[in-house]
């Protein structure tokens, strides 16, 4: 440990001076406490949950992926600081489902969608069945934002972090998402 009072860091960071061709560098490892880790449980085990519901649509996979994303976030709690661990969890979380469903979709167990069509023909009382089932018929990548930016609330520049899109790409699912919803859900006279 060195003295490094001019820098404003948490008393839980462990700095390691390093010397790498003649030039120190100062490596910050933030040690989350139990407390914090405690506190990310409470404030983004619901909406990690809900966002990952949303787009795997099965609620024992939903609980798996949430529990394997804060055994991810306890393993790195070395490297991951608690002001990020919310950006982290949803990055976890979304890498995580996407290579359960490829999984899944390689041994056979998660059939591709074969009804791609964008239209409803069947009525409905509630609009929000209606909804659901049209954000069923996005893609993968277009319900993920979709759910990211209007269920969930993140900014662009989130949802890129989470997805590892840029942010113009970003912009472009949500619009794209957006339009197929418009076409399927028609107008609100035919859903009522």
């Amino acid at each position: 440990m060195y003295d490094v009072d001019f820098l404003d860091i948490p008393v839980t960071t462990t700095i390691i001076k390093r010397r790498i061709f003649k030039t120190e560098i100062y490596c910050f490892f933030y040690r989350m406490t139990v407390a914090e880790y405690n506190e990310c449980v409470e404030k983004h085990a619901d909406g990690l949950y809900r966002f990952l519901l949303a787009n795997i649509r099965s609620i024992v996979d939903a609980e798996d992926l949430v529990q394997d994303s804060f055994e991810k976030l306890w393993k790195q709690r070395d490297s991951v600081a608690h002001e990020k661990a919310k950006s982290y969890l949803f990055t976890t979380g979304y890498h995580t489902m996407i290579d359960r469903i490829r999984r899944k979709r390689f041994k056979g167990e998660f059939p591709e969608d074969a009804d791609s069509t964008l239209y409803h023909t069947e009525h409905y009382n509630d609009l929000k069945q209606v909804l659901q089932q049209a954000v069923e018929r996005l893609s993968e990548i277009q319900r993920v934002v979709i759910t990211l930016r209007d269920y969930e609330g993140y900014s662009y520049e989130e949802i890129g972090a989470i997805t590892g899109l840029n942010e113009s790409q970003v912009k472009v699912y949500i619009y794209r998402a957006r339009m197929h919803l418009k076409k399927y859900i028609g107008s609100p006279e035919n859903v009522i």
